[in-house]
């Protein structure tokens, strides 16, 4: 004896609604695309088994990722135990019933076919304790109701429930459901050939160095490399950016006139240790995380690219780039004429370089998390004090004084007088 019915219980894939755990690595519009995917395979591999009947009970609405040959009912009743329960009821039609979830992507025909024989009931169990498919003669609510869902020992609790009511039950191979970003990558390595595991490929490699970035201001373990993959130390030191301001930063920020700018602020250690020392301040960051660390330490902050229009352009007392931002976008000139423009005519730009003082290197670099994502290339500079000071006089920028500290490079610079003219 096989499953007549084969049931399908699945989410609507709905960035935010889907795969929440995976948005440790994917943001939550790629965590349902693999979400989208996984589903796509596993209706594909039910499609493909030769029964009677296909259902797929919903949580929202059929989206163009759904096949032909399917019956759509909606799931109904508080909880998931409930909605397994109702879904057995609402596919029913006088024969045995296969019922499977949306994250086992590398379900197989042969697996869903399985021959019953002489038992009532079927169970295979999932590695994380939980179950990816439970079969069923008839629609038994003493089955599912009350069994705890979504923990690691969901499918012993599921297993139990059933030899309590008497059941003869079939227990199918473990497999591995999709929760993680651990387990997406295990799945991708082992069934290379779904589209979940194609998909995954993709996003590993082109990640958002945004997103890493916030990543990584959110505890992750992000490092930065070269595109040789050489790590960059200094664009690694998550730590100390978001620890407060130490004796080295004291000792740049006690040069700043204010009103103070801070260009790539971060988690917003210069701003809040400029509030502290009664300087007006304001961070720009890219990133959103980045301003809401800052924000939440009680200094202000703005989410803006520094090329995009900027409060106070041509009256800022100082503007910092702090901890190798002079990297940012790849084009060290370009940057430093736009500080230019943001300083009054008797203003400071304040440059943090690499200690390494013959360093000029404008290759971009690329995120790693520890989870295997990559992120795309970024458009960075590494520069040492000579490129820095090159890159300063083609500003119309004047060098006023390089010092170093802890084994940390400071250059500081005003405008010329004849820049200073023009932009009066």
């Amino acid at each position: 004896m096989i499953a007549d019915t084969l049931i399908v219980i699945a989410k609507e894939p709905v960035a935010g609604r889907v795969k929440t755990r995976l948005q440790t690595e994917f943001t939550p519009a790629e965590a349902a695309a693999l979400a989208r995917a996984s589903l796509s395979d596993t209706l594909a591999a039910v499609r493909s088994t030769a029964v009677r009947r296909h259902v797929l009970a919903l949580d929202g609405r059929p989206g163009p990722w759904l096949p032909a040959g399917f019956q759509v009912v909606a799931q109904r009743g508080d909880g998931l135990a409930e909605r397994l329960a109702s879904a057995f009821e609402d596919a029913y039609a006088g024969a045995p019933m296969l019922l499977v979830g949306m994250d086992t992507p590398q379900l197989t025909s042969e697996l869903l076919s399985v021959d019953w024989g002489e038992h009532d009931a079927v169970l295979g169990l999932t590695e994380d304790g939980g179950y990816w498919c439970l079969g069923l003669r008839e629609p038994d609510r003493r089955a599912l109701v009350g069994v705890p869902m979504s923990t690691d020992h969901t499918g012993a609790d599921q297993l139990t429930r059933l030899r309590l009511l008497g059941y003869k039950v079939l227990l199918l191979p473990r497999l591995r459901d999709m929760d993680t970003p651990e387990d997406a990558a295990a799945l991708a390595a082992r069934f290379p050939d779904l589209r979940v595991s194609r998909l995954h490929r993709r996003l590993q490699h082109s990640a958002s160095p945004a997103l890493l970035f916030e990543k990584a201001l959110g505890g992750a373990r992000v490092v930065a490399t070269g595109t040789d993959g050489q790590r960059v130390p200094s664009l690694c030191e998550v730590d100390r950016w978001q620890a407060p301001a130490d004796e080295v930063d004291r000792l740049a920020l006690s040069r700043c006139e204010g009103p103070v700018l801070d260009i790539g602020c971060g988690p917003g250690r210069i701003v809040t240790a400029l509030a502290e020392r009664g300087i007006p301040a304001l961070g720009v960051d890219i990133s959103a995380e980045a301003v809401l660390l800052t924000t939440n330490r009680g200094a202000p902050a703005l989410r803006r690219p520094v090329q995009e229009p900027l409060p106070g352009e041509g009256r800022w007392g100082s503007v910092l780039l702090m901890d190798g931002n002079i990297g940012i976008g790849g084009a060290p000139e370009q940057l430093l004429r736009r500080c230019a423009e943001l300083v009054r005519p008797d203003g400071m730009v304040l440059v943090e370089v690499d200690p390494d003082d013959d360093l000029d290197d404008t290759a971009p670099i690329v995120l790693h998390t520890s989870g295997g994502r990559r992120s795309k290339p970024l458009p960075w500079a590494r520069v040492g004090s000579r490129a820095v000071l090159r890159h300063a006089l083609a500003a119309d920028l004047l060098a006023t004084e390089d010092w170093r500290a802890d084994n940390r490079a400071f250059l500081a610079f005003r405008r010329s007088p004849a820049a200073a003219a023009a932009y009066r």
